[in-house]
């Protein structure tokens, strides 16, 4: 996207201008060789707020030869943040809760700082004879431990963890 902006006393003046605008409002300016009142503008896609920003404003800043968007984000206070935190721990558990077998991970905790659930029993080290056997370990809920499961048949199946066994899915 071509764009212009008008220079006041050094300064960006109002906002970006469309390159064919730019030519019906001002047909004699020749835009590659602009004159000290216009310049040529970069327009530079927004950044996503993390977590703990808020309030994103935007400035001009003449860089490397063209003035361009200049983002910043305001971060937010200890307070805040706290309220996010909150708010983020509310919906993992709810949505950690609601899963179809959630009762199976109802030993497992979630770490506050890192938003991962963790199980009571550290995962065992993979073991690569199994996986080639196509024997997964999963964490059995009834057990509070790690266990293999069956073999896992060909085509579309998925995991019943109350049965303990792989269930088809049928269309």
């Amino acid at each position: 996207m071509e764009l212009f902006i008008r220079i006041k006393d050094g300064q960006p003046f109002e906002h970006p201008i469309l390159g064919d605008n730019f030519r019906q409002a001002f047909p004699d300016i020749d835009t590659d060789n602009l004159p000290p009142e216009f310049a040529k503008f970069v327009r530079v896609e927004p950044p996503l707020l993390r977590m703990y920003e808020k309030n994103q404003t935007v400035s001009y800043q003449f860089i490397d030869g063209v003035w361009t968007d200049i983002f910043t984000c305001e971060q937010m206070t200890a307070e805040e943040k706290e309220v996010v935190k909150q708010n983020e721990i509310t919906s993992i558990k709810t949505l950690w809760a609601s899963g179809p077998y959630a009762e199976n991970w109802s030993a497992w905790v979630l770490n506050e700082e890192t938003f991962q659930y963790e199980p009571p029993i550290p995962r065992p080290e993979k073991d690569q004879t199994k996986i080639n056997s196509g024997i997964i370990t999963f964490w059995c809920g009834a057990d509070n431990n790690w266990k293999d499961g069956p073999v896992r048949p060909e085509g579309q199946y998925t995991f019943d963890f109350f049965t303990w066994q792989w269930v088809e899915i049928t269309p």
